[in-house]
């Protein structure tokens, strides 16, 4: 029993609990409920969970003030934030209150057992995101360069919602998480104690997304894992070139970022990406 995982589930619609435990129930998971914020900080005050799964919207307190709550009480438990009501200002706050990740409903349940494996899998600290700027219009941050720290992130970035349609939501997503694994494997070597940058801007008629690494760049013509460097005929030879050097199946990477953006710029070093994205 001491082996189990426990999650404790917060929210006033008894369809939620039964959708996340039936998605997230295993073997070695105890899920419990609580149908209010109090009562999850309640439950919270007198066990420790491995991870809170909390709605925003219920009544005595809300989600946010709960995860605010939860970060004093029990630091070190992961909380992952749900709501019917997403804003980029409930995500920016989630992210300032060191909540795991964020998910909108209706959520994709798969999406969110996949999150839930991770939080509670994870190694994760309390400064892996540091927010340097946290207005709707430009957000900024500063991120241990882990590739778990990546996926979060992205996950935050896609409920700060964008008029753009679902396809060329994803589109984004994709390209931005390519650069940002680039960043972090090649940039900074996979090194926990550095850190890389990044910032979303939301201007009128374009999506900014800026990163900046703490390597000391790179030029295309050195790029021979990648094919992006390689010409046509020969875009898999940079396949046998990874293999040699022992990094991850892929390279793809740039090539296929240059498809889903408008603009791809490089800083003259290389250690920075400014990505585009027009709204029509």
């Amino acid at each position: 029993m001491s082996d189990l995982k426990r999650i404790l589930i917060v929210d006033d619609d008894p369809d939620v609990h039964e959708l996340l435990r039936v998605a997230l129930q295993t073997g070695d998971r105890q899920i419990e409920s609580a149908y209010d914020g109090l009562e999850g900080l309640r439950s919270i005050e007198a066990a420790a969970f491995d991870l809170v799964v909390t709605d925003v919207n219920m009544p005595g307190m809300d989600g946010m003030a709960l995860t605010e709550r939860v970060r004093e009480v029990r630091p070190d438990t992961p909380v992952v934030v749900m709501t019917v009501a997403s804003t980029p200002e409930n995500v920016i706050r989630a992210i300032q209150e060191r909540a795991f990740s964020f998910f909108s409903k209706p959520f994709t349940t798969s999406l969110v057992a996949e999150m839930v494996e991770r939080a509670l899998s994870s190694k994760a600290s309390e400064d892996d995101i540091e927010v340097l700027s946290a207005r709707p219009d430009w957000l900024e941050l500063r991120l241990r360069c882990k590739l778990e720290t990546a996926d979060r992130i992205l996950q935050f970035l896609r409920e700060m919602g964008v008029p753009l349609p679902a396809d060329e939501q994803e589109n984004i997503a994709l390209a931005f998480r390519e650069i940002l694994l680039n960043a972090i494997e090649h940039g900074a070597g996979n090194d926990p104690n550095k850190r890389v940058a990044i910032t979303y801007i939301r201007a009128k008629r374009a999506l900014l997304y800026h990163v900046r690494d703490p390597g000391k760049g790179f030029s295309f013509q050195e790029l021979a894992h990648a094919a992006v460097s390689n010409p046509t005929p020969s875009t898999f030879e940079h396949t046998q070139v990874r293999e040699r050097l022992g990094l991850r199946p892929g390279g793809f990477g740039l090539l296929m970022t240059r498809q889903l953006v408008d603009e791809m710029i490089y800083s003259e070093a290389g250690n920075e990406v400014l990505l585009i994205k027009y709204l029509h």
